[in-house]
């Protein structure tokens, strides 16, 4: 029996590369946003629903298996559309790199799900899910480490409207304060000047690279969610970040509408002396978000979950076997030292 899956935000950057693979995967995707006319563009079924109004969202969730969440910013939309979907009993999964977006979810709707019965997977896209199933691979069999890295090595940056828009909700929740996740507890501070620059030696043939310390990102939401690690810090290549100062869209250069940016992922974890890590690479961060979300379904669908209610990647899927299963996507590495 074909499977169909609603996709909230459709008509957008990522939405558009999560339609294209819902198809690919043999799934029927059911268009949904509250613009009519770019929904009926697209040329498959579609539903006009808004966050504003939850009847025209259980209308547009109706008969739907699971529900995919592309609309940012997820500050706005992740809960409307949780309360869809826990209404509807089915999955929900969203592509929310949004720091405290995530962390809502996991506030509000652990206890709300549960009861439901319903799974719920937030950040299950490059910022978020990537770096927690890297990270809990790197762990294997420890059951605690004493810190964790993830460094983003991106050939350049050119944000979506969507990236934009969320990183400013973002910085007017935080009243201009940064934030970092340390001894076991996201910490928002007050800071003056850049964020602090060091090198990170990535593998070939990347190379060292410039990077940018406290560049915070989801994964200091969903790594220590499930795992026992006080000291979750993520980098950004400096080049990188200047150019997402800079706003510009990305461009598409192939027929799946995929930029020319690629990107490496370098994980390190750290347990006393000994040290574990894991190195992902491939191409532009926007559209591989669209196999970890449809993997994410498709797995929830069939059963294929360690745990129930809300839970990020690391906690709801076999990492290692998650990340295989995206071979023709992502190359996933080990590394020594």
């Amino acid at each position: 029996m074909v499977q169909s899956v609603a996709v909230f935000g459709a008509y957008g950057h990522t939405g558009r590369f999560v339609v294209a693979e819902l198809r690919e995967r043999g799934f029927t995707p059911l268009l949904v946003g509250r613009d009519e006319e770019r929904l009926r563009a697209m040329g498959l079924a579609y539903r006009v629903a808004s966050v504003d109004d939850p009847a025209s969202l259980d209308r547009a969730l109706q008969d739907a298996d699971a529900v995919i969440n592309c609309a940012g910013p997820f500050a706005s939309t992740a809960a409307p559309v949780i309360e869809a979907a826990l209404r509807a009993r089915i999955p929900y999964v969203d592509v929310a790199a949004e720091i405290e977006a995530n962390v809502d979810t996991f506030t509000h709707f652990t206890e709300a799900a549960r009861v439901a019965g319903v799974t719920v997977v937030p950040a299950m896209a490059f910022f978020g899910a990537l770096g927690d199933l890297l990270v809990t691979t790197a762990m294997g069999d420890w059951t605690s480490a004493d810190e964790a890295h993830v460094a983003y090595g991106l050939s350049s940056w050119h944000p979506t409207a969507g990236t934009v828009a969320a990183g400013t909700v973002s910085r007017e929740r935080r009243d201009g304060q940064r934030v970092r996740y340390t001894g076991g507890r996201l910490e928002y501070y007050a800071s003056e000047g850049d964020l602090p620059s060091l090198e990170w030696d990535f593998p070939a043939p990347l190379g060292p690279r410039r990077v940018l310390g406290e560049f915070t990102m989801a994964d200091v939401v969903t790594v220590p969610s499930h795992l026992a690690i006080p000291e979750v810090r993520t980098y950004m290549t400096s080049d990188a970040a200047r150019d997402l100062a800079g706003a510009d869209a990305p461009v598409a250069v192939d027929e799946r509408g995929r930029s020319a940016q690629t990107f490496t992922v370098d994980v390190v974890v750290r347990s006393g002396d000994e040290r574990r890590r894991v190195v992902a690479s491939g191409r532009d961060i926007y559209a591989i978000s669209a196999p970890l979300a449809v993997e994410a379904v498709r797995r929830i669908l069939a059963g294929q979950t360690r745990t129930s209610g809300v839970a990020s990647a690391g906690a709801m899927f076999d990492a290692s076997d998650f990340l295989r299963a995206l071979s023709a996507h992502l190359s996933v590495e080990p590394v020594s030292g």
